[in-house]
């Protein structure tokens, strides 16, 4: 619904849209968006609207309703349960004692270089919205969302950088101490 607050959208179109920069935290199957399309339709959150289209099948564009923005805004500040953390590498991480040294510290360089390019997107990304609006962008508007997302993403990443490189680390003088005691 968030998607539809911003601009009225096909399904096929929030599909699109999930790609970026929400794909960076959220992602949904397009049977989801249907779905989850139908359900806000039905108990009025959403309104569709059939557009004839020359050359294609006609779409439904979707809007939000007043209750709709309603709910939004009171969904918006509910409180949330924490989310269990699902990280396969955190779990491989748990394991490592089990692999060989050589082959972890490339895992873990590997997963480094990945962390540091998306941080690297996510920063350009937000010297962009920084350049466009200024460092102190007006809550009010629908760019603040994707301001606010990318720190988000940008203080993880960081995260992840640092920690890759702390297993990176520790893997290393494992296997410096391991060399001269053998």
């Amino acid at each position: 619904m968030a998607l539809l607050a911003r601009q009225e959208s096909s399904g096929y179109d929030l599909a699109q849209r999930l790609k970026r920069p929400l794909g960076f935290f959220w992602t949904a199957h397009s049977s989801h968006i249907y779905s989850e399309l139908a359900r806000l339709e039905e108990v009025g959150f959403i309104t569709a609207q059939v557009v004839t289209q020359p050359t294609r099948p006609a779409k439904r564009l979707f809007s939000v309703t007043e209750s709709g923005l309603a709910a939004l805004r009171t969904w918006v500040t509910s409180p949330i349960e924490p989310s269990p953390p699902r990280d396969e590498l955190v779990l491989k991480a748990y394991a490592i004692w089990l692999a060989d040294p050589a082959q972890a510290i490339a895992l873990f360089r590997q997963q480094q270089e990945l962390h540091a390019a998306r941080l690297a997107e996510y920063e350009h990304i937000l010297a962009r919205i920084e350049h466009e609006h200024g460092e102190q962008l007006d809550i009010t508007l629908p760019d603040f969302g994707n301001y606010a997302t990318l720190h988000a993403g940008v203080y993880a990443e960081q995260a992840s950088v640092a920690w890759c490189r702390w297993m990176v680390e520790q893997l290393t003088n494992h296997s410096r101490q391991e060399a001269e005691q053998g």
